[in-house]
């Protein structure tokens, strides 16, 4: 059953990373070049499209290897369960507190009724994202040493 729960919780934050990494290294770059409109227009609907589906997935996520720590608290590489478990936590305080107020602004925005600084604020959404994937590629990195 344990072996089950690590093999089921690695997958789901390896997928996760997955994700996160595209979003930051391949679709951001690309609705970055396009027109202002356009890249504003791809942003928000990103935005509203994985708004909806990440807090679930950082959440049962978070869940599967807090799951993870406690039914494997006696086996040898616990530490690193609960390391990656907190790497998780950090990430959805992080979002809580610093990406999802952006991205909410950020969703509903169009052409005619976005702020004069919306770029400004996509960068900084931006950078705050490229330390969380850091994190989350950490955690997988730690389930995947702890999975060995």
């Amino acid at each position: 059953m344990l072996n089950s729960l690590e093999v089921i919780a690695t997958v789901v934050v390896g997928l996760m990373v997955g994700v996160e990494f595209a979003v930051a290294f391949v679709l951001g770059p690309i609705l970055n070049a396009l027109p202002d409109d356009s890249t504003q227009l791809g942003h928000a609907h990103g935005g509203r499209m994985l708004g909806a589906v990440m807090p679930v997935w950082y959440i049962g996520s978070l869940v599967l290897v807090a799951v993870w720590a406690v039914a494997g608290r006696h086996h040898q590489h616990a530490g690193l369960v609960v390391a990656a478990g907190a790497l998780l936590l950090l990430s959805v305080v992080m979002s809580i507190l610093l990406l999802v107020p952006i991205n909410n602004r950020n969703k509903t925005w169009t052409p005619e009724n976005r702020p004069a600084d919306w770029k400004q604020q996509l960068n900084r959404w931006n950078r705050w994202h490229y330390v969380r994937v850091a994190e989350i590629i950490a955690a997988f990195a730690l389930l995947v040493v702890a999975r060995a």
